[in-house]
């Protein structure tokens, strides 16, 4: 399969079939969505896939990842409503305890996942959660200083998820080898200037990256766009698990990839909006 900086989609298995066996899949191209090439059907998929399993469908990338975000919202919205009211009694002790705890559980998840490179979908719906957990603890205390915040970078992270979808199903950005390790780079990139940013933080070093000034608001416009193009990838990574027929369950494993993404994202938007009400 094609590189992807998403960890998640890194050295999947590959099908026993390949591409090869959908004969003239050359010609209909690697962005034309999540369909199948026309008269592909499933025999072959199904034998590869085995007698007790089907190939994996849109539907079922679709539908596992609704149930992944939906489980992340609802852990999310009620952690958020109580820590909104920690904070607003000044009780940021447990607050920063649940935040710790929802990042360390959704970190090692994440980790077991991604080197396991297996589906499941109880641990897809844990992680969600415990990510749900995470995202909800950060944005309780936000949307206490900041009022309609969090409504805000709901609307604009699913805003960006949509449009990227759009404009990877019409081919306006086509995923190429080149705009994949574009993006691959890029990523590695702003992951390190982080993590650098993070590091000399912690001796009195301020980059300017995360202070909230004109640097800091550049510096979160790219890595959100960083984020957007990453969807492509992830999109594009989906829709060859359903060309090579792999089972059903591995909608799972899309679903969780998809995840990673979408938080990395919802974060850094909430990040902007606080640096512009800020201003």
């Amino acid at each position: 399969m094609r590189s992807t900086s998403n960890p998640a989609f890194r050295n999947l298995p590959r099908s026993s079939a390949g591409y090869g066996q959908y004969g003239q899949y050359g010609q209909y191209g690697p962005n034309v969505g999540f369909e199948q090439p026309p008269g592909a059907g499933y025999g072959m998929p199904q034998q590869m896939a085995g007698a007790g399993d089907r190939p994996m469908t849109v539907d079922d990338v679709v539908i596992k990842t609704g149930l992944s975000l939906a489980t992340a919202l609802v852990t999310g919205v009620l952690t958020a409503i109580w820590a909104q009211s920690q904070a607003e009694a000044r009780a940021m002790g447990p607050v920063l305890g649940v935040l710790f705890a929802g990042m360390l559980v959704g970190t090692v998840l994440a980790m077991v996942m991604i080197f396991r490179q297996k589906p499941s979908g109880p641990m897809t719906l844990l992680y969600s959660a415990a990510e749900g957990v995470l995202l909800g603890a950060i944005t309780g205390v936000f949307e206490m200083i900041y009022h309609g915040i969090a409504l805000q970078a709901i609307l604009g992270t699913f805003g960006v998820f949509i449009a990227m979808l759009v404009v990877y199903k019409t081919g306006a950005v086509k995923v190429t080898p080149k705009l994949t390790r574009w993006i691959i780079g890029a990523t590695s990139g702003a992951v390190i200037l982080m993590f650098a940013n993070l590091l000399l933080s912690l001796f009195g070093v301020n980059m300017g990256l995360r202070s909230g000034g004109a640097i800091a608001i550049i510096f979160s416009l790219v890595v959100i766009g960083i984020a957007a193009f990453n969807f492509l990838l992830d999109f594009d990574m989906a829709d060859r698990m359903i060309r090579e027929g792999m089972p059903a369950k591995w909608a799972w494993f899309a679903a969780f990839g998809l995840m990673t993404t979408l938080v990395w994202l919802y974060l850094e938007i909430l990040r902007l909006l606080s640096y512009l009400q800020n201003d």
